[in-house]
């Protein structure tokens, strides 16, 4: 039996077997890392520099890109490094470090999303009060306040985590370190800490999702008042991105920590592309799905190209 001062390192669980299936796998990661990049990495840098993206929308939007590009760079990186060099191992302080930045990247994306939802039933259903609900101050505010949510969530967990006793070896069945593997190797008789936070995690996701649920239906409401389809179809497009986001990112989410563990036991494999999925994926997707349905950002974004051109001619 070894307890958590003993283990130096935890052993990650590889995508395959193979030394050329690992450099396939390397090679993949590789693709939708840069991909991820390069579509966020564009995002930030029209929003930044086109003074006519500086609203609250596209601020948020700036931010959510933030948080996605720190989130694949906390996983992807180190799963690129074991499937190149074929190994599995990762140290106790790295795997501490993965937990702490990827929850507090995927914690403070989820809350940013719900300010984005509240950004949007601002917009449709009292747009007279927009600039005063929704102002510099306020919006700085609420973006604090997701990227602070995201920081507690994260100190909570991984302290909680990592204090546990560790009497279950060192082998996380993960590509990365995740809390739920990390729990499965601690002593049964830490169960009422796991249940804390169990508890703690389900009450700030669900109040996310409520608060989500509630503003679209609000939305949509105010949108079916409309009476004209050409005004209803353009108060609709400015909440088909987010709502096609999170709607990525919660059915990701459930599908990855809300399937039987009878299942995860049978197909460990199939729990593997589905956290990929969930962890990976939407951070790729992302900004594709902002791209083409946020005409503002396109046209600001061809204007960066052209100038960018010009200037290099």
């Amino acid at each position: 039996m070894s307890n958590s001062s003993s283990i130096t390192e935890f052993l990650l669980l590889a995508f395959a077997d193979t030394q050329d299936l690992q450099l396939l796998n390397f090679g993949l990661f590789l693709g939708i890392y840069l991909a991820a990049l390069l579509g966020n990495g564009l995002i930030i840098l029209t929003v930044a520099c086109d003074h006519r993206l500086h609203t609250p929308m596209h601020f948020f939007l700036l931010n959510l890109s933030l948080l996605d590009l720190g989130s694949i760079s906390t996983i992807l990186p180190k799963a690129m490094a074991n499937s190149l060099w074929d190994t599995r191992a990762i140290s106790y302080a790295g795997c501490a470090a993965q937990v702490f930045f990827f929850l507090f990247l995927i914690v403070g994306e989820y809350c940013l999303l719900t300010v984005m939802a509240y950004d949007r039933y601002v917009a449709i259903c009292k747009p007279l009060h927009y600039g005063t609900l929704l102002g510099k101050r306020a919006c700085v505010h609420m973006a604090a306040a997701a990227w602070g949510s995201g920081c507690l969530n994260a100190l909570l967990h991984t302290a909680n985590t990592f204090s546990l006793p560790l009497c279950q070896g060192n082998a996380v069945h993960q590509f990365f370190c995740e809390v739920p593997q990390i729990l499965k190797l601690s002593c049964s008789q830490s169960y009422l800490r796991k249940s804390g936070l169990l508890v703690f995690a389900f009450s700030l996701s669900s109040g996310c999702f409520v608060f989500i649920v509630l503003s679209y239906v609000q939305i949509f409401r105010a949108v079916l008042r409309i009476p004209s389809q050409q005004g209803r179809h353009k108060a609709f497009s400015t909440c088909l991105p987010h709502l096609a986001v999170v709607s990525l990112f919660i059915s990701t989410a459930m599908f990855a920590y809300l399937k039987p563990p009878s299942s995860v036991e049978e197909s460990p494999s199939l729990d593997l592309v589905v956290t990929f999925l969930n962890s990976v994926v939407p951070a790729a997707l992302n900004p594709l799905i902002y791209g083409m349905r946020n005409q503002e950002l396109k046209d600001a974004l061809k204007k960066l190209i052209q100038s960018l051109i010009f200037q290099q001619g």
